[in-house]
C-alpha cells in the first residue's frame, strides 16, 4: 500500500508541475542531447578539420546537438592586430578536460575511457562521432527546454529555460548554464586555407549563469524548475562585434562541473518591444572628414516599432550651431532600415567637429525608446585636392568582399564598384567637374579586406594623397575637396528646341573671371564660341543629328582655365521622327515607377536602354514596334540602387540620351 501512495503521489506532483508551471518542456523520457564543447584557436591547423568533423555531427542530428566552440589556449592568443576570441571562462573549462593537443573536444563532458587525449573528458577529433552517437542512445533523466527572445532596439535579451525530471539524478544538486555562441565571424585561421577570412561558428561569447552554472536543487522525479533570466547584449567582446541575428542561446545540465546530462539549442525571436521606435541607426557620412561651407549628410533611420514607420521627424545640427530639420516620409515595416540623404547644412569648420542628428515622433507619434534616437559623429577638415582624382584598387585575396561609392556632396552616387575577382586591379579617373565635396566610401563584409594583401591609392594629378594598406572596418571614408580656384556652386543647364541650342550658366562669384569658352566633347582643343563670352549665356545651332555632350570652361588670372560644373550635358537635337519636345521623363528624381512619354510622327522601332555610371546595362527594354502619336512607358526603377542612370532612347537608328536620378 505505500509503495502504492508513493507512486501516485510522484504521478500527482508531476500532474501539478506539468499543470501549474511547465509550459515549453516536455514531460515524457527522452535520450539524452550531446553538448561538444570543442577547444580551438586562430592558428591552429588542424582545427578546421575538427570543426568540419563537429558540423557533421549537428547536421545528422540537429535537434539533439549543441557545439560550443571555446577558443583557449596558446593557439588563441591574438598577436600583432589578430582579434580576441577568448572569453573569461574558456581557460577553466579546458583546464578540467585533461586536453594535451588542439583540437580537442568533450562530448557531454563525460569519460570515454580509452579514447581520451591523456587521462580526463578531452578527445581528439577522431572518438567525437562515436562518442556523440553513444550519448545520443542513452536515456536522460530530465529534459530541457529553451525560448528566448532578443530586442533589436535595447538589446535586451530574455531567456526562459525549463527542466522537467522523468528520473532521479543521483546528485542532491545539479547545474543550469546558459551560454551565448556566435556564428558567421570571419576571422584568421592558419588552417582551412582561407587565411583572414576563415568562418568561424558556434563560438561561445559569453555563459549568462557564471562559471559553472546556477543550482537546481530539487533533483528528483517530477520536479520541476524554471528561471528567467535578462541581459543587455554588449556591441561587442574583446571588440569583436557581435550581431544579434548571429547569435545562438543555449541551455544545458550538469551534474557537477563534469559530466553533462543533457542540453539544447533554442528558438531566438526578435520581436518589437514598441508600437513606435524609430532609431538613428548608424551615420553613414560623414565618417571621419567632411569638408567645409555646407554639410549634406547621411545616416541609417531604422524602424524598432511593429506599426509600419510612414513618417519621422529629424533634426541635425554641426558643432552645436543651428538646427536644420527634416521630415521622412516613406513605408518601413519592422525591424528595416534605409539610408537617408539629408538636405545640406551651412556650418564653420573647425579643427575638431561634431554631427548630431535626431529622429523622432514616427508617425506622428510620441517614440516609446528615446535612447536610440541619436548619434553623434567627430570629423575634420578634409583632404583638399586638384580636379584630376584617380583611383588605383588592388583587390588582393579577398575581393570578394570588397566594393565601393564615390559620392558628391548633395549624396548622389557618381560611381560605384564590387564583384571583383581576387587580385583584380581597378583604375579609373573618378568624375570629379567641379568644386564640390566628394566622399569615396570603401565597403568590406568581412573587416578584413587587405589582410590578405591589397590596397587602395587616390591619387592628385598622379601624386599619392590616400595609400590604405591596413585590414578595414566595415567602411572608411574619404572625404577631399578639390582645390578648384573657381570655387563656389555653380549651374550649366542646355536647353534643346530641334537644331537650336541655349546654354545658360551661372558662375562663381569667389574668382574674377576673364569669360569663358565652351567646347564640344569631341573637339577640346578648340571652342564653339569664337570670341571669348563674357555674358552667362550662349546660343548655338549644330548641323546634323546626334548625341552632344558640352564642357564649359571659365578663363581667368591671364588666360589660366578652369572647370564649371556641372561640366557635362548629354544632348540628343533634331531626331526627326519625334515631334518638337522631343521626350520627357517624369517624375525626375524617381523613386520606383518613371513614366517617359514622347510623341511620334511615323511608326516606328523602339528600344529603351538604361545605364548606370559604369557603364553597365540595368534596363533593357527591347526593340518593339510603335504606332504615330503620343506614347508612354512606363519605367520600374524599383530594383536600382539609389544614383545617377543614362536612359537612352532608340528610335530606329538614331538615340536620344537623358538623365534620371533614382531616390530610395
Amino acid at each position: 500500500m505505500k509503495k502504492k501512495l508513493s507512486i501516485l503521489a510522484t504521478l500527482l506532483i508531476g500532474l501539478l508541475a506539468t499543470t501549474f508551471a511547465q509550459t515549453i518542456v516536455g514531460t515524457d523520457p527522452e535520450n539524452k542531447n550531446v553538448v561538444l564543447e570543442e577547444f580551438t584557436g586562430i592558428y591552429c591547423g588542424y582545427c578546421p578539420d575538427g570543426h568540419a568533423i563537429a558540423q557533421a555531427i549537428y547536421n545528422a542530428h540537429p535537434n539533439d546537438v549543441v557545439l560550443l566552440a571555446i577558443h583557449t589556449g596558446s593557439y588563441a592568443n591574438p598577436s600583432g592586430g589578430d582579434p580576441d576570441f577568448r572569453t573569461p571562462f574558456g581557460s577553466a573549462i579546458a583546464g578540467q578536460s585533461g586536453l594535451t593537443g588542439y583540437p580537442a573536444g568533450t562530448v557531454n563532458r563525460h569519460l570515454f575511457p580509452g579514447w581520451s587525449q591523456g587521462s580526463g573528458t578531452a578527445m581528439s577529433r577522431g572518438q567525437w562521432t562515436p562518442a556523440s552517437n553513444l550519448i545520443l542512445d542513452e536515456s536522460s533523466y530530465l529534459n530541457v527546454a529553451l525560448e528566448a527572445t532578443i530586442s533589436p532596439a535595447t538589446r535586451q535579451l530574455t531567456v526562459l529555460v525549463e527542466v522537467y525530471y522523468t528520473g532521479d539524478s543521483p546528485e542532491s544538486m545539479n547545474l543550469l548554464n546558459v551560454a551565448i555562441a556566435q556564428n558567421h565571424i570571419f576571422g584568421p585561421q592558419s588552417g582551412g586555407g582561407a587565411g583572414n577570412n576563415y568562418e568561424h561558428m558556434h563560438m561561445l561569447r559569453h555563459l549568462l549563469t557564471g562559471q559553472w552554472g546556477i543550482e537546481i536543487n530539487e533533483t528528483t522525479e517530477g520536479s520541476f524548475y524554471t528561471t528567467t533570466l535578462s541581459y543587455e547584449i554588449p556591441e561587442d567582446y574583446n571588440d569583436v562585434e557581435v550581431v544579434l541575428e548571429d547569435l545562438d542561446i543555449v541551455a544545458f545540465v550538469s551534474e557537477t562541473h563534469q559530466e553533462i546530462i543533457s542540453g539544447i539549442k533554442g528558438t531566438v525571436t526578435f520581436p518589437a518591444e514598441s508600437e513606435y521606435d524609430v532609431a538613428v541607426k548608424e551615420i553613414v557620412f560623414p565618417i571621419s572628414q567632411a569638408c567645409e561651407g555646407i554639410l549634406s549628410p547621411r545616416f541609417e533611420l531604422k524602424n524598432y516599432g511593429s506599426i509600419n514607420l510612414t513618417s519621422a521627424d529629424v533634426e541635425y545640427s554641426v558643432n552645436g550651431g543651428d538646427v536644420a530639420t527634416y521630415t521622412w516620409e516613406g513605408d518601413m515595416a519592422y525591424p528595416d532600415s534605409e539610408i537617408i540623404t539629408l538636405p545640406g547644412i551651412s556650418y564653420n569648420m573647425e579643427d575638431n567637429n561634431t554631427l548630431e542628428i535626431t529622429v523622432s515622433n514616427p508617425n506622428g507619434n510620441e517614440d516609446e525608446n528615446p535612447a536610440n534616437n541619436t548619434k553623434t559623429v567627430d570629423f575634420v577638415p578634409s583632404y583638399e585636392t586638384s580636379m584630376n582624382v584617380s583611383m588605383k584598387l588592388f583587390c588582393g585575396a579577398y575581393a570578394s568582399d570588397l566594393s565601393w561609392e564615390f559620392f558628391d556632396g548633395n549624396g548622389e552616387v557618381l560611381a560605384s564598384g564590387s564583384d571583383y575577382g581576387t587580385n583584380e586591379i581597378v583604375e579609373m579617373d573618378l568624375p570629379v567637374y567641379n568644386s564640390d565635396c566628394y566622399n569615396f566610401v570603401l565597403y568590406d563584409q568581412t573587416g578584413d579586406g587587405f589582410s590578405g594583401g591589397g590596397y587602395l591609392k587616390l591619387m592628385d594629378d598622379g601624386e599619392v594623397f590616400v595609400h590604405i594598406t591596413d585590414e578595414l572596418e566595415d567602411l572608411i571614408g574619404i572625404t577631399f575637396h578639390p582645390n578648384n580656384p573657381l570655387a563656389g556652386p555653380s549651374e550649366f543647364e542646355v536647353s534643346v528646341n530641334n537644331y537650336d541650342l541655349d546654354f545658360t550658366w551661372t558662375a562663381p562669384a569667389t574668382k574674377a573671371l576673364t569669360g569663358y569658352n565652351i567646347y564640344e566633347q569631341s573637339d577640346m582643343a578648340t571652342p564653339i564660341n569664337s570670341t571669348l563670352l563674357t555674358e552667362e549665356s550662349f546660343a548655338y545651332t549644330v548641323a546634323s543629328n546626334g548625341n552632344y555632350a558640352f564642357y564649359i570652361v571659365a578663363e581667368y588670372d591671364e588666360g589660366s582655365s578652369d572647370y564649371i560644373g556641372p561640366v557635362f550635358a548629354d544632348i540628343t537635337v533634331g531626331i526627326e521622327k519625334l515631334e518638337t519636345g522631343a521626350i520627357n521623363i517624369y517624375p525626375n528624381p524617381v523613386n520606383n515607377l518613371a513614366s517617359i512619354s514622347y510623341i511620334l510622327k511615323e511608326e516606328s522601332q523602339i528600344s529603351i536602354k538604361v545605364y548606370n555610371l559604369t557603364g553597365s546595362l540595368v534596363i533593357d527594354l527591347p526593340f518593339h514596334k510603335q504606332d504615330t502619336g503620343e506614347q508612354i512607358v512606363q519605367l520600374n526603377t524599383s530594383d536600382l540602387e539609389e544614383g545617377l542612370y543614362f536612359v537612352k532612347l532608340q528610335i530606329n537608328n538614331q538615340v536620344i540620351t537623358k538623365k534620371i536620378t533614382v531616390l530610395k
